[in-house]
């Protein structure tokens, strides 16, 4: 929901002046950053016994990931520029449709999406 909670914010980012720019990327920001610890602690959930492991993952993960993206992002600029790539990333947050099609996990007994089928 965090994600999507962003979209509003990040497609009017392009558009906006330099002062609402600003503030709407703090807005984005917190948003985003109010989201992080409730993903560590599910993830930790989901692997008990493993909470230094998962957090390790899902912070170098994050860090990682985002200096690779910044990278990437700064080479699309010098070839398309700056506003093209203001507008590609607006959309990204709308990608948080897609957990729509993940399963529940609230309603599915646990080992039971991976358990072998038995023949009939």
């Amino acid at each position: 929901v965090s994600i999507l909670g962003v979209a509003p914010f990040t497609l009017a980012l392009p558009y906006a002046g330099l002062e609402v720019s600003a503030f709407l990327t703090a807005i984005i920001g917190f948003v985003l950053a109010s989201a992080f610890p409730a993903m560590v602690v599910y993830a930790q959930e989901l692997m008990p016994g493993k909470v230094g492991a998962v957090s390790g993952l899902f912070f170098g993960l994050a860090f990682g990931l985002g200096g690779i993206g910044a990278a990437a992002l700064g080479q699309l600029a010098d070839m398309v520029g700056i506003v093209e790539v203001y507008k590609i990333c607006s959309f990204l947050p709308l990608i948080g449709l897609l957990a729509a099609f993940l399963p529940d996990l609230q309603s599915t007994p646990p080992g039971a999406a991976h358990a072998p089928r038995q023949p009939a």
